[in-house]
């Protein structure tokens, strides 16, 4: 699982949860929740490690790529999901950033879409994320290695063994490259 080239990344729940159930509850309740409608960012927090380990992958030269699944219309997400960076001052650290659609595949069409345009291998990509159904199990279905982040609402049990790799924590990743 070594010498990575490109690491994929989800944003809410990996990148970024809310103050008030940090990994305690699915980080998508924050979107419905009257009084965050406007202000999504007043309510989130940048996870611990984030900010750390993404200058360290950086530094060895990976790209970055921040996938995020938003139900809103394609133009839309795309501007939340960049409002969510620029709040957090992530810009600089990543290559891409996507808002991927709402349903289960996406993550794992984009995966191939930008492997194929940088003429990276399957075996050099890496996606990390907290849901299983929507970061881990995309990826691994496209032939990509994925890394599953702990948290309260993740039930190991549930996946059994399907799930390979844990992190932790976000600088867990630093391992695998």
């Amino acid at each position: 699982m070594r010498n990575k080239k490109i690491i994929f990344f989800d944003g809410d729940g990996t990148l970024w949860y809310p103050k008030k159930t940090k990994y305690q509850e699915k980080p998508h309740w924050i979107y419905s929740l009257k009084g965050t409608l406007d202000d999504h960012c007043g309510h989130l927090v940048i996870i611990p490690t984030v900010l750390d380990t993404l200058k360290k992958l950086k530094k060895q030269k990976i790209i970055t790529v921040l996938l995020s699944t938003h139900p809103h219309p394609p133009k839309e997400a795309d501007v939340i999901i960049n409002h969510k960076v620029s709040h957090f001052k992530l810009n600089e650290l990543f290559d891409e950033i996507h808002a991927t659609r709402e349903f289960h595949g996406s993550k794992g069409e984009f995966i191939i879409r930008i492997l194929k345009e940088r003429g990276i291998f399957k075996n050099k990509a890496l996606m990390i994320g907290d849901s299983y159904r929507w970061d881990y199990k995309p990826a691994k279905d496209v032939g990509v290695d994925a890394l599953l982040m702990e948290s309260g609402y993740m039930r190991k049990d549930k996946y059994g063994k399907r799930v390979k790799k844990i992190a932790k924590t976000l600088s867990d990743v630093l391992k695998y490259v």
